[in-house]
C-alpha cells in the first residue's frame, strides 16, 4: 500500500467516524427530547390531584349545607303549621321566634349552598377538561415515544452498519500501516482526534494547516509535502497530508493575524500531550536505570 492509499483511508475511516460519533449523541440525546412532554403530564396529574381534593371537599360541604337546609325548612315548616293550635300568647311569641330564627337560617344556609354548588359545577367542568387534556397529553407522549423508538432503532441499525464499515476499513489500514512500517498506533490516535474534532486529517497548503491555520515550520512542512510517513500537526494533533495548490488559492501568511497562535490549542490538546510527555519520560527513566546498571561502581 502506499502513502496517498493510507491518506485515502483515512479520509475515509474520517467520514465514517464523523458520522458514527453523532449518530451515538444522537441515540444518548434521543430519551431527553421527552423530558418536556413528561414534565407536563406530571404537572398536570399533580394539579389534577390537588383540584380533585378540593373538589372532595367542596362536595361533602355541599352534601352537609344540603341538611343543614332541609333542618332549617323542617323546622320553618312545623312552626308554621302549629300556629293553627296555639292557645295563649306566650306559645304565638316562642313559635314566632321558632319560625324567625328558622327562615333565617334558611335564608343563610341556602345562600352558602348556592355558592358552594357553583363552586363545585365550576371544578368538575374543571376536572373534567383536565382529565381530557390529561388524556391528550398521555396520548401524545406514547405516540411521541413509539416514534422515539423507531428513530432509535433506525440510527441503531445505521450505526451498527457504520462500525462494520469502520471494522474493515480499520483492517486494510492497519495492514497498509505494518506494510509501510508506520505506527500501528496511529488508527487510535486518529479515532481519538475524531472524538475530539470533525477532522483528523487535514491538507497543508502553502506551509500552512488547513486545520488549525497555524504555519508550520519549514522543514517539516517539506516532510509532510514528501508524504513518506504520518505527521501530526504540532498544533492541533491531526495528520496532514500535502495538497497543491492553484494560483489563486496563494495566500499571505506573512503574519499570524488571522493564522493563531500556539497558546490557542494548548488547553483542547492538553490531555494527548501530556500522555505523550509521560511516555517519553517513562523511556528516559528506563534507559538511566540500563545506564547506572551497566556503568555502576563495583
Amino acid at each position: 500500500m502506499e502513502m496517498t492509499d493510507v491518506f485515502e483511508k483515512l479520509k475515509s475511516l474520517q467520514d465514517v467516524l464523523v458520522e458514527k460519533y453523532d449518530l451515538k449523541k444522537k441515540i444518548d440525546s434521543s430519551p431527553k427530547q421527552l423530558d418536556s412532554q413528561d414534565e407536563l403530564l406530571s404537572r398536570l396529574k399533580k394539579e389534577y390531584i390537588e383540584k380533585n381534593k378540593n373538589y372532595e371537599e367542596v362536595k361533602s360541604n355541599v352534601e352537609y349545607l344540603r341538611r343543614e337546609l332541609a333542618q332549617a325548612e323542617a323546622a320553618r315548616e312545623s312552626g308554621e303549621k302549629s300556629m293553627d293550635n296555639i292557645t295563649s300568647h306566650r306559645e304565638y311569641e316562642a313559635l314566632d321566634k321558632q319560625i324567625s330564627e328558622a327562615t333565617e337560617k334558611e335564608a343563610a344556609v341556602r345562600k352558602d349552598l348556592l355558592h358552594e354548588e357553583k363552586k363545585l359545577a365550576e371544578l368538575d367542568e374543571s376536572l373534567k377538561a383536565d382529565e381530557a387534556m390529561i388524556s391528550s397529553q398521555e396520548s401524545d407522549l406514547n405516540s411521541s415515544k413509539a416514534e422515539l423508538e423507531r428513530q432509535i432503532s433506525e440510527y441503531k441499525n445505521q450505526f451498527d452498519n457504520l462500525e462494520t464499515e469502520e471494522k474493515n476499513i480499520t483492517e486494510v489500514l492497519n495492514s497498509g500501516l505494518k506494510e509501510l512500517n508506520l505506527d500501528s498506533e496511529t488508527v487510535y490516535k486518529f479515532q481519538r482526534i475524531i472524538q475530539r474534532n470533525s477532522q483528523g486529517i487535514v491538507a497543508v497548503k502553502n506551509g500552512v494547516c488547513t486545520g488549525c491555520q497555524m504555519i508550520l515550520p519549514g522543514q517539516f512542512a517539506n516532510e509532510v509535502r514528501a508524504g513518506e510517513k504520518i505527521l501530526f500537526c504540532p498544533y492541533c494533533s491531526r495528520i496532514l497530508f500535502y495538497q497543491e495548490v492553484n494560483e489563486d488559492e496563494v495566500e499571505d501568511y506573512s503574519t499570524l493575524e488571522e493564522t493563531g497562535s500556539l497558546a490557542d490549542f494548548e488547553d483542547e490538546f492538553a490531555d494527548e500531550r501530556e500522555d505523550e510527555d509521560l511516555e517519553e519520560n517513562e523511556t528516559e527513566n528506563d534507559m538511566g536505570e540500563e545506564s547506572s546498571v551497566a556503568f555502576g561502581d563495583d
